[in-house]
C-alpha cells in the first residue's frame, strides 16, 4: 500500500480547480503525457531482454547516434499526444523540424517541446536516464502551429518536468506554482505524491561537471572549479564532485540535495565556442525547474529563461543548481571576466 494515495492525476486536476479560468486542456496534456512515461519506463525496464539495445546507425539534427530507445521513446510520446486535442504543434530533440498534428484531429492551444529520452549513451550502463518536457502556450491564432509559437523564452513556458528512469520511476513537474515528484508505483501503476512542494538547498556541497572538457572553459569556470576543491571555510571541507553524465539523473541530484551543476561553453577554438546542451529541451525546462524549487539558473552571465531561440537546434552553455553557488560562480565571472558574456548559440545550423 502507498503511503499516499496523491495521483499525479489528481493532483493535476486539483490545480486545474484552483484556477477558475483552467479549461482542463492543459490537465490533459499533462495525463497523455503520464501515460507515455509508463509504457517508455517499461521499455527501459526490459531493454536488455527485448534486444532493443544499441544504436540505428543513424544521428540526429545535432549529430549524436540515435539509439534504438530513443527510436521507441520518440514515437511512444508522438503516438500518446498527437490525437488528444490539447497541441497545434511538437518539436522532439530527435526532429530537425516541426512535428505537425495530423489533419485529422483538432488543433490545440499548447506546444509540446521534449527530449524523448535523454542520457540515451548510458542505457547499456544502466544508469538512471529520462524523458524532459516543456509546454508552451500557443501565440498563433488557429491551425497548425508555427516555428514562432516553439521559438520562445523559458520564461514564457506554462509547464515542464521531466520522467526519471532508474531505481524507481518518477515525474517531476511545475506549472509555475512549485515543484512536485511522484514515484510511479508498480503495484497499482500510478504516479502517487512522494515529494511534495521541493525546494533545492540554498547552498550545496557538490559539484557536478565533465572535467574532461576542462581544456576548453574559459577563465571564471577553471578558477571556480579550484576554488570548489579547496576546504570550504564553513565545513572543513572541500566540494565533492558527482557527475553521471545524464542530464535528468545529475539535475535529480542537485534538486535534491544542492550544490551547482556546470556544462559551460567549450573554447577550445575561441574563434567558433561551442555548446552542448539544448536550449528548448533541455536547458529552458529545467531551468523553470530549478528556479520554481528556489534555486537558479543562468546561461553564460544572463539568466538562463531569458535566452531567445533563434532556431529549434541551438545549444547553449547552462550553470544551475543553489542560489548561493550560482552566484559565486557569478562572481568568479565578474572577477576573472568572462568569455561568455552572453549565452553561446550553436545550433545545428551553425
Amino acid at each position: 500500500m502507498p503511503k499516499s494515495m496523491r495521483t499525479v492525476q489528481r493532483h493535476i486536476l486539483e490545480e486545474e480547480r484552483i484556477h477558475e479560468q483552467a479549461t482542463g486542456d492543459l490537465t490533459g496534456l499533462l495525463w497523455d503525457l503520464t501515460i507515455a512515461a509508463k509504457v517508455i519506463s517499461q521499455q527501459v525496464n526490459r531493454g536488455g531482454l527485448a534486444d532493443i539495445f544499441g544504436d540505428t546507425g543513424e544521428a540526429n539534427v545535432t549529430g549524436d547516434l540515435v539509439r534504438r530507445l530513443d527510436r521507441i521513446a520518440q514515437d511512444t510520446i508522438y503516438r500518446a499526444m498527437d490525437h488528444g486535442g490539447h497541441l497545434c504543434v511538437m518539436v522532439s530533440e530527435e526532429s530537425p523540424d516541426l512535428i505537425p498534428i495530423p489533419k485529422k484531429y483538432p488543433k490545440g492551444k499548447y506546444v509540446l517541446l521534449y527530449d524523448p529520452l535523454d542520457g540515451s549513451s548510458n542505457i547499456e550502463a544502466n544508469v538512471s536516464i529520462g524523458t524532459i518536457f516543456s509546454v508552451h502556450r500557443r501565440i498563433s491564432a488557429s491551425g497548425d502551429g508555427t516555428l514562432e509559437d516553439c521559438l520562445r523564452k523559458g520564461s514564457e513556458q506554462v509547464a515542464a518536468g521531466y520522467f526519471l528512469y532508474g531505481s524507481s520511476t518518477m515525474i517531476v513537474y511545475t506549472t509555475g506554482q512549485g515543484v512536485f515528484g511522484f514515484t510511479l508505483d508498480p503495484g497499482i501503476g500510478e504516479f502517487v505524491l512522494t515529494h511534495e512542494w521541493m525546494t533545492t538547498p540554498a547552498k550545496g556541497k557538490y559539484y557536478s561537471i565533465n572535467e574532461g572538457n576542462a581544456e576548453g572553459w574559459d577563465e571564471p569556470t577553471r578558477k571556480y572549479v579550484e576554488y570548489l576543491k579547496q576546504k570550504d571555510p564553513a565545513t572543513g571541507r572541500p566540494y565533492s564532485l558527482r557527475y553521471i553524465g545524464s542530464l535528468v539523473a545529475d539535475f535529480h541530484r542537485t534538486l535534491l540535495y544542492g550544490g551547482i551543476f556546470l556544462y559551460p561553453a567549450d573554447f577550445s577554438n575561441p574563434q567558433k565556442p561551442k555548446s552542448k546542451l539544448r536550449l528548448l529541451y533541455e536547458v529552458a525546462p529545467m531551468s523553470f525547474i530549478m528556479e520554481q524549487a528556489g534555486g537558479a539558473a543562468i546561461s553564460g552571465t544572463q539568466r538562463a529563461l531569458d535566452v531567445q531561440a533563434a532556431t529549434l537546434h541551438d545549444k547553449v552553455p547552462i550553470i544551475l543548481g543553489s542560489k548561493q553557488d550560482v552566484e559565486t560562480y557569478q562572481k568568479f565571472c565578474a572577477q576573472y571576466g568572462s568569455g561568455a558574456k552572453s549565452a553561446v548559440l550553436t545550433g545545428a545550423s551553425k
